[in-house]
């Protein structure tokens, strides 16, 4: 039980097993029924403000600029036709963005200034109107008494989208709103402060991305990613565009279903907006699934398709509104099967690759290693890390009634089968060598090696790195992690790949944690060098706080707290002051 209570817990490889075997001990003991959770999912507000928080401790004035986070807001609607609308996953959480705006004074003290918004109202009314969800959902099941008409006519409509996943700054290639334009080149700053960004979006895993206003949080219109190319017409695609950290180039894929479904790997040039389509990929043995991410190393893309088939070659998704009912279900025998694209000379799929059967969220990073084959001759080793789970239990665990533990529902989930067992991912690397020549070979007869595997809570979810090293070898990963005391996570770890040390931050019962954001110290030489930011929301007093940990120790160096709750939301951005 030495990580239950708060602190910060330098642990090491030694430590795995009894920390990974701590988790179970505390699920077994229905530990969570003792930290309070709702505060986190449910009754939050929009506080438009900007609001002043309240400063403890200090965080450095380089740190200055904002740091945006989005998420699922309210869950539930009053008054509407049929009387009160509840949302069923946390996932499909009405979209609310929040901007913290860090601001150095005069005086030295850095002030913290605290905005919300929501980004789905055009969705809430429509409920209220009709009583009833229409538009496509994750784990949301489709009004039983709504005709087959009216679910298949509104389940990609883009006015009913709910962007609440990731925020991506910067954007090339999208068509240009004068009507923001001048917003976004004058003051954008609420408080009279610049924040160095031309435009800021928010998206989710269908193809639309919403534009917001980057001072005001207000939805400015969406864009789909057929306005980059004609060819990317497919309703589904990844929250997580991932983005070369150098050229600022923008890559992503767009699934289309039908007879044939169809993968379409792109990237838009950031410095000639054009888009270009590096792989068109149809194939039966290449079956379309939920992705939530993917990889980029330097010289390719690759998309790893778990065992999160959907059935019908997609088409289901049409039947059942939903994502979670349009998977078939998990299947040991269906191995993950990985698509290497080439990115830099044209030559579209390169190689393919099976894994075990799995799920994952969120790739963590990836990258290339030159390497001499037996013949002396050179290779390139491909390196690919994901916080992987070993079946999809993971994904139903994620309904508001297992996180609030409403009639029991917590432990009635996750007991059932042992299904606890596969709450927790691990941190997988494979390890893959390319070809010598290209072989776009679909019946993914060639495998990947595991090379690393590191359990939590010594790492978790919501994984982040340092901005600069996408794509390149890098040592460290910051994540939310589970000890188990919880329904969803009760830590920060700091996990160092190099030795699979950990450092672990810890607060007091009842305050959960987000993502941790990394805000590199200017000028920095080393990896760790810079603080991290996360969201806690304090379930027993119902209040949240920005936590400012330091990015070597994981010591805590300030916080700004509010005096109400704040969603704990899934993913951010910091953007420096201008």
């Amino acid at each position: 039980m030495a990580l239950n209570g708060p602190g910060v817990y330098h642990r090491t490889r030694e430590h795995e097993q009894e920390d990974a075997s701590n988790i179970t001990k505390n699920i077994l003991a229905e530990s969570w029924k003792s930290w309070p959770s709702e505060a986190a999912f449910d009754r939050l507000e929009e506080h438009r403000g900007p609001l002043r928080l309240t400063l403890k401790g200090t965080i450095p004035s380089w740190a200055a600029g904002s740091l945006y986070r989005t998420g699922p807001g309210q869950s539930r609607v009053e008054d509407t036709a049929r009387g009160t609308h509840f949302t069923t996953h946390w996932f499909d959480g009405f979209a609310q963005t929040h901007r913290f705006d860090i601001i150095p004074s005069e005086d030295g003290e850095t002030q913290v200034w605290y905005s919300s918004r929501r980004q789905a109202d055009e969705w809430i009314a429509d409920v209220k109107k009709k009583g009833w969800r229409s538009g496509m959902t994750f784990g949301q099941k489709a009004d039983p008494c709504v005709g087959i008409f009216a679910k298949v006519m509104t389940v990609f409509e883009p006015k009913l989208g709910n962007h609440n996943v990731a925020l991506l700054s910067n954007v090339p290639g999208v068509p240009k709103d004068d009507k923001t334009t001048e917003v976004l080149n004058g003051v954008t700053g609420p408080l009279g402060h610049r924040v160095n960004t031309g435009n800021l979006f928010v998206s989710t895993d269908y193809t639309g991305i919403r534009r917001i206003d980057p001072s005001t949080l207000q939805p400015l219109g969406e864009t789909t990613q057929y306005d980059l190319h004609p060819s990317l017409s497919g309703p589904c695609s990844c929250s997580h565009a991932q983005r070369d950290p150098d050229s600022g180039d923008l890559f992503n894929f767009n699934l289309a279903f039908g007879r044939v479904p169809t993968y379409r790997i792109f990237r838009v040039d950031a410095a000639s907006v054009e888009t270009e389509v590096l792989a068109t990929i149809s194939d039966l043995n290449v079956p379309p699934a939920y992705m939530h991410s993917f990889f980029l190393t330097e010289n390719h893309v690759v998309i790893c398709i778990p065992a999160s088939h959907y059935a019908w070659r997609g088409l289901k998704t049409q039947w059942e509104g939903n994502i979670i009912d349009s998977m078939k279900p998990f299947d040991k025998e269906r191995k993950c099967k990985w698509l290497v694209v080439d990115r830099r000379h044209g030559k579209g799929l390169v190689a393919t690759f099976s894994t075990p059967a799995a799920f994952f969220f969120h790739s963590i990073n990836a990258f290339e290693e030159k390497v001499q084959d037996e013949d002396g001759s050179e290779r390139t080793d491909l390196f690919f890390d994901l916080a992987k789970y070993d079946n999809m239990d993971i994904i139903k665990g994620f309904y508001y009634d297992v996180l609030m533990d409403r009639d029991d529902a917590t432990k009635k989930y996750w007991f059932k089968n042992d299904r606890y067992k596969n709450c927790a991912p691990t941190l997988t690397r494979y390890r893959f060598r390319l070809p010598s020549t290209p072989t776009p070979d679909t019946t993914f007869s060639s495998s990947a090696e595991q090379v690393l595997a590191i359990p939590s809570p010594h790492a978790g979810e919501l994984p982040t790195i340092h901005p600069l090293r996408t794509g390149k070898p890098y040592r460290y990963v910051y994540s939310a992690s589970l000890r188990g005391l919880t329904t969803s996570v009760d830590a920060l770890v700091k996990t160092d790949l190099d030795t699979s040390e950990a450092f672990i931050w810890t607060g007091p019962e009842g305050h959960t944690p987000g993502e941790p954001v990394i805000v590199p110290r200017p000028g920095a030489e080393e990896e760790d060098d810079g603080i991290i930011f996360s969201l806690v929301v304090d379930g027993v007093n119902e209040t949240a706080y920005i936590l400012c940990l330091n990015g070597k120790t994981m010591e805590e160096i300030g916080r700004a707290e509010a005096d109400f709750a704040i969603g704990q939301g899934f993913h951010g951005i910091h953007l420096p002051a201008a």
